[in-house]
């Protein structure tokens, strides 16, 4: 035997059982064990269910068959494959407009209504589900249960209190600050955080879904945070964000293999359904015993209003019944004109909210009327509005009175009752326009704030244009912020379209 004839194929050999235990090695799953804990895993969803009990008693839990079957379908998904005891997982909605999401030991899943709403797909609304089971499987709740009790009772007295039933599992829990919402069950470290996200990276993958559509949510999360604090601040205080989350998941996510399926299907039609309902309260409202306003709800960051269809491209014709105005409007909008008066009101499905009120604040559509500007019979003209007068006058941005025409101090006096009727509203700087509207002299300007309504910035563009008995007949083009570039379009053709009859009646 020759055994130089052997070097090179034993070389060869080692070389390869070299690369594949390193690239073993290199993309090995990381694997995740949970700590330590006092408690059985049997205990655990006896906690769970107790507290439950408590929880439901505090939190309004949204009564929707069609929301909680799409909710508990991508949970029932992502629990098939998570590690650990197999636990009866449990998935609710909490209709409280708060970002935020909770899992009790054992097994007993809340998702809150204003989480669903900040989510852009399935996959995202997946990747916090997933997040939330993690931290179930590896028992992070009765793991810190377990570090404050042992903190509290010392050794000494473990042995008389904690035994395998029921009565036991009381009496401890009850030591650490008893069942419900209970700090220790739902505040995690920045450890258990990490560890839930790399877990649920894995279950994400198994289930069919991208983690990288973790990372994308809690990217929305955070920039939520630096414009909204108040809306995600339960969240980051009970999961507070470990350190280069982003790059961590996305390591994880070179590691797997990710099971190709279809999604469950409904995220668009789920969404669109809860923005239909009455707007859920905030957390900080439940606790004062306050009820929010209903109808329309303000979406998350994906939009304000996204649960009502864009405007028609086709339009219909209105005429006001005394002639006075003619407007085309989307077809898939409606019209209301009052009994008395002379003005008409076009909005679409889900336009209106109810403020609890007789009257119902529109947040979405358009308004056209006439308006009798103060007049002083003294000395025939218009009562002219101070130019300190919170802006209220037809000026520039620097306080400069734009014009004292009749028409300019008609359109100061309908501002300043428009911003003394709704006080969140302030003029946008360089926004005042000349116009031409129906042939005769127009003006236009716009005002935004934050609604109190829907919590959302709001918009209203105004436009005058004066008759010919100083009079004036208005339109408000009025639509939430995020909304309004795309409703330009719509709104330019309608008051290229307002036709005005002078010599109608009219107040």
């Amino acid at each position: 035997m020759n055994p130089a004839k052997n070097k090179k194929p034993i070389a060869g050999a080692l070389f390869l059982i070299v690369t594949v235990l390193a690239a073993g090695l290199a993309f090995a799953q990381t694997q995740v064990k949970p700590g330590f804990n006092l408690f059985s895993p049997q205990q655990d969803v006896e906690i769970g269910r107790q507290s439950a009990l408590e929880v439901e008693k505090q939190l309004p839990v949204l009564q929707n068959r069609a929301v909680e079957r799409y909710v508990t379908s991508i949970g029932k998904r992502l629990a098939a494959v998570a590690p650990g005891a197999k636990y009866p997982y449990q998935f609710k909605v909490v209709n409280v407009s708060d970002i935020n999401a909770f899992a009790l030991p054992g097994g007993y899943l809340y998702f809150n209504r204003g989480l669903i709403a900040a989510a852009q797909n399935e996959g995202q609304l997946a990747g916090v589900m997933a997040h939330e089971i993690s931290h179930v499987a590896l028992r992070h709740g009765t793991n810190q249960a377990s570090k404050a009790y042992l903190g509290q009772a010392g050794l000494g007295v473990m042995g008389g209190l904690l035994g395998r039933n029921s009565g036991s599992t009381q009496k401890t829990i009850n030591a650490v600050g008893g069942f419900g919402l209970n700090a220790l069950f739902l505040k995690f470290s920045r450890t258990d955080e990490e560890q839930a996200d790399v877990v649920g990276a894995q279950m994400m993958a198994r289930a069919g879904y991208d983690p990288n559509d973790m990372i994308d949510f809690f990217e929305i999360l955070r920039s939520q945070s630096s414009r909204d604090p108040g809306r995600v601040q339960q969240f980051f205080s009970s999961h507070p964000a470990p350190k280069d989350r982003a790059a961590r998941i996305r390591k994880e996510r070179r590691s797997l293999s990710i099971n190709e399926t279809s999604e469950v299907g409904g995220f668009s039609e789920v969404k669109n359904a809860l923005q239909r309902m009455p707007t859920a309260p905030t957390m900080q409202q439940l606790a004062k015993g306050q009820t929010p306003v209903g109808g329309a709800s303000p979406a998350g960051t994906d939009g304000v209003y996204r649960g009502i269809d864009a405007p028609a491209t086709s339009f219909r014709t209105f005429e006001q019944r005394t002639g006075f105005f003619t407007i085309k409007y989307p077809a898939n909008w409606r019209a209301y004109e009052p009994s008395t008066g002379y003005g008409a009101t076009f909005a679409p499905d889900g336009g209106f909210v109810d403020t609890g009120s007789q009257d119902r604040s529109l947040v979405y559509g358009v308004i056209v009327n006439h308006y009798d500007p103060m007049y002083s019979e003294t000395n025939q003209r218009f009562v002219y509005p101070d130019p300190d007068d919170n802006g209220n006058a037809f000026v520039d941005h620097s306080g400069r009175i734009v014009s004292r025409t009749h028409l300019a101090e008609a359109t100061n006096d309908l501002i300043g009752q428009i911003l003394r009727t709704n006080p969140h509203l302030r003029l946008v700087p360089n926004s005042q326009r000349t116009d031409t509207i129906s042939g005769t002299s127009a003006l236009s300007l716009v005002l935004a704030g934050r609604s109190p309504v829907t919590h959302a910035e709001e918009r209203v563009t105004v436009f005058t244009r004066e008759l010919a008995d100083d009079d004036v007949i208005y339109a408000l083009f009025i639509a939430p912020g995020e909304d309004y570039a795309a409703l330009r379009r719509t709104f330019d053709r309608m008051i290229s379209s307002l036709e005005v009859n002078d010599e109608a009646a009219h107040p």
